[in-house]
């Protein structure tokens, strides 16, 4: 067994990587870059209108020969984590008979994203894995395990051929709602790993203020306890740990959460799957609609459009109401259209839930002129530093490959026995000392 990261050896995001035995070749995510080789942000625009020749010529789509649309299809499968960008967002591009591989819960994210978001993959030949259950894929045998992430029902991989184990971990913690995940893995491992690529996004960045999602949710209760105007959650409609924690707050302090008609949607198909996760119609949920969401779900289903419609609030009754209402907003056009129509805004507050690094200045100028306060209330989608040494520690790796990370050099913090790749550079597990 051998394996390339194609990228995502040195950096967070644009994961990549090949695994080949015999004439078996799959690959392990496929996602667009968060940066740029000089760590500047990444501009999706610079894909628009582009096939994949003059991608590859910029180094932008990994150069992997029988991958791509168009050509003669050589690469058996692509597994992926979960439904972040920077995990599928490139399977656009790919041979339309190439076999996806991923979890339910990524299966339908990606559908919904598909309605909602630019970033579109298409029509996709989907395959959903069952957890904890062996898969053969040609000379492979793959094992989904599910991991506590920021992302909705997100994987880890076992990957067996040629007498070897490999274990990629993808993005995972140890502080969400499914916690229970790592410990139980902790405490029985895989056994005989021959190699584990794990991701280190917190290296470099370990300090948190706000350590577990209950401690989330705990902070949101209070600041919707003591404000006497309107609040904002700024979150990621697909952090669903993140809404479970903004409407149990909001149950507690006898709130009003407010969602649009994308996050109605999303959270309407995952219960089918989670009925624990809440839906538009539970006590304290309304939903706001606006245009551009409204357009694009009648474009699919008229019935469900006018079933949220059940829920549905107009600007009138949240003015009407501020000092009791939550409303889930992103930093978009959408959030200067509620601030034109809510009333005496001076006094609000933002929750600001999200990675510090997407608080622009724009948006911090908006709220200085307006009286609003910003208060970062956030918890990592990533595992700890403890919670990685615990790992690899249970796992006992013959060799730990840094993936997903931008300081690689770290890891030897983490666990004696460390390979650091280049992107593009070929490992052979055969070379791995027993």
């Amino acid at each position: 067994m051998k394996l390339i990261i194609h990228r995502g050896a040195k950096e967070i995001g644009g994961s990549c990587v090949e695994v080949t035995s015999g004439n078996s070749r799959i690959l392990i995510d496929l996602g667009i870059p968060l940066v740029t080789p000089t760590k500047e942000p990444f501009d999706t625009k610079i894909l628009d209108g582009k096939s994949v020749e003059p991608l590859k010529a910029l180094k932008i789509l990994p150069d992997i020969q029988g991958l791509y649309k168009g050509e003669p299809r050589s690469i058996d499968a692509i597994l992926i984590s979960h439904s972040h960008l920077d995990h599928y967002g490139f399977l656009k591009y790919v041979h339309p008979d190439i076999p996806i591989y991923l979890s339910e819960g990524a299966q339908r994210l990606i559908e919904i994203s598909n309605i909602f978001i630019p970033h579109k993959t298409g029509k996709l030949n989907t395959v959903v894995l069952s957890k904890w259950k062996e898969t053969a894929i040609n000379d492979f045998r793959v094992t989904a395990y599910l991991v506590d992430h920021s992302a909705f029902d997100a994987l880890a991989f076992l990957i067996e051929s040629d007498d070897k184990r490999l274990f990629y971990s993808g993005d995972f913690r140890g502080h969400g709602r499914k916690s229970i995940l790592l410990r139980k893995m902790i405490n029985k491992p895989p056994a005989k790993i021959d190699c584990l690529l794990m991701e280190g996004s917190m290296l470099g960045r370990e300090k948190q203020t706000y350590e577990t999602e209950t401690d989330i949710q705990n902070e949101i209760e209070n600041i919707l306890q003591d404000k006497s105007n309107i609040a904002f959650l700024f979150a990621s409609s697909q952090n669903i740990d993140r809404l479970v924690s903004a409407y149990k707050a909001c149950r507690k302090t006898g709130t009003t959460f407010i969602i649009d008609l994308y996050t109605a949607y999303i959270l309407e198909r995952l219960n089918e799957m989670t009925p624990s996760i809440p839906r538009y119609n539970w006590d304290n949920i309304r939903v706001k609609f606006f245009k551009y969401h409204a357009d694009r779900l009648a474009g699919i289903s008229k019935s469900i459009l006018y079933k949220f419609n059940r829920r549905k609030i107009e600007f009138r009754e949240i003015n009407s109401n501020k000092n009791k209402i939550l409303i889930l907003a992103r930093d978009n056009s959408l959030f200067k259209v509620i601030l034109k129509h809510v009333k005496g805004i001076t006094g609000s507050v933002i929750i600001y839930s999200m990675w510090e690094g997407y608080l622009t200045k724009e948006l911090k100028n908006t709220c200085a002129q307006n009286g609003i306060e910003i208060k970062q209330i956030h918890t990592s989608g990533h595992a700890t530093i403890n919670d990685l040494k615990q790992f690899t520690k249970a796992l006992k790796p013959k060799i730990l490959i840094p993936i997903h990370t931008f300081e690689p050099q770290k890891y030897r913090q983490i666990y004696k026995d460390v390979k650091m790749l280049n992107d593009g550079e070929e490992f052979d597990l055969n070379t791995i000392i027993s």
